[in-house]
């Protein structure tokens, strides 16, 4: 072979070998693509919830006391007995001396005056929680057409249906007030009768009678022993006429209304129960928190909308965990909350584009738990990065972390 041809060909074998080289370090010096975690944005239902523990407790409550001084009798009712109205739950036993001196005689007559007076007053309340009730229902009974017929929205609806339920639970409150103003009214008058007569004899006794239909929640004074007029005997109510009370955050309450539907659960059962706030309280407390801040808080009083309450096994003062909806929309687009982050004053996140990392900045309405409300900036089905690092910047190369 000439010695030209030898020449020519090893002078091809030394570029090729010289040009991969190159490429070879031209590739090597490239900036490697960066490994970020992505999600898909989606459009879906959304609602935002204050979540707070809350306690249960009776609507209505009854602590009945002795109407007068005396002896009373060991107490053979205990907690969870079922009481009916009318039914004898205790006596007083006359102690002699005290009972005919003129102190407890006018005594007597103030209280079977109050007592007379509350059941005036008691009367009066059952009135108008009746024509509150009748008005409610008259008004549940016109909105209902128009809400079927789409005239008004459902939640006016909801809100008239909360309202009835609210005065119906009101008006039977109500009568078991008027119930037991009667009673009071009976028992003073027992009392008077007993001194106006003069007779104070051993064997004499004022009975104790069940205003209500419900059970024993506790007993107050349970042995047998002298108690003066005025001592709380035992605490009667109705165990599956409930309610729940949470304490919130001031900032929170101002977003809760009157009507804002409830779920609860945490309450040691496998279902969820249905409520409704009835009651923001006018005035807010401070408590401290577990990590020692001062936080100033307001109750929330929920009521229980649940038709099988008398088989849940809730009773006063169980513990359970609130979920109170304060917003909710059945079609936005949703954000992870680990996209976000700031870019100057607006929030921006990086959203993958051919390969590419993209900066772009959005506007967020609601946040709830891990998502947000995507106001402008994404659309459903675009791809963003979740958790972004450092490495991640815009216009850089990205590859799906595996």
């Amino acid at each position: 072979m000439p010695s030209n041809a030898v020449r020519w060909i090893k002078g091809t074998v030394w570029a090729a070998i010289a040009g991969g080289l190159a490429t070879a370090a031209v590739v090597a010096f490239l900036p490697k693509p960066v490994p970020v975690e992505t999600q898909i944005i989606l459009e879906g239902a959304m609602t935002v919830t204050v979540d707070e523990d809350g306690i249960t407790r009776v609507v209505d409550r009854y602590i009945l006391s002795a109407p007068l001084s005396g002896m009373f009798p060991r107490l053979e009712l205990s907690p969870g007995d079922a009481v009916t109205v009318g039914m004898k739950l205790a006596t007083i036993e006359a102690i002699a001396p005290p009972l005919m001196d003129s102190r407890n005689q006018g005594q007597a007559r103030a209280r079977l005056s109050g007592a007379q007076a509350a059941l005036r007053q008691s009367t009066a309340s059952v009135e108008r929680s009746r024509a509150a009730h009748r008005f409610a229902k008259n008004e549940l009974e016109r909105v209902g057409p128009l809400a079927k017929a789409g005239n008004i929205p459902r939640r006016t609806l909801e809100s008239t249906e909360l309202t009835f339920h609210a005065r119906t639970q009101d008006l039977e409150s109500a009568k078991f007030g008027a119930r037991v103003a009667r009673y009071e009214v009976e028992i003073a008058k027992a009392a008077l009768g007993r001194i106006d007569s003069g007779t104070h004899g051993i064997g004499e006794q004022v009975v104790i009678l069940s205003p209500i239909d419900g059970e024993v929640l506790r007993i107050l004074n349970k042995d047998e022993r002298v108690v003066t007029a005025g001592t709380p005997l035992v605490e009667l109510a109705d165990p599956n006429h409930l309610e729940v009370v949470v304490d919130v955050l001031t900032s929170d309450a101002v977003n809760i209304q009157y009507g804002d539907q409830v779920e609860i659960d945490g309450w040691g059962g496998d279902r969820t129960i249905e409520g409704a706030v009835v009651l923001v309280e006018p005035s807010a407390f401070t408590r401290i928190s577990a990590l020692g801040v001062e936080e100033q808080r307001v109750n929330v009083v929920i009521k229980i909308i649940d038709d099988d309450m008398d088989k849940s096994g809730l009773g006063d003062g169980f513990r359970v965990e609130a979920h109170i909806a304060t917003w909710s929309s059945e079609q936005v687009v949703k954000v992870p909350i680990s996209a976000l982050f700031r870019e100057g004053r607006r929030w921006a996140v990086f959203c993958v584009v051919e390969d590419h990392a993209e900066l772009r900045p959005i506007d967020i309405g609601e946040r709830q738990g891990l998502e947000a409300q995507v106001l402008a900036g994404l659309k459903p089905g675009e791809t963003v990065v979740v958790h972004p690092h450092d490495a991640v910047l815009d216009g850089v190369s990205v590859v799906l972390d595996n």
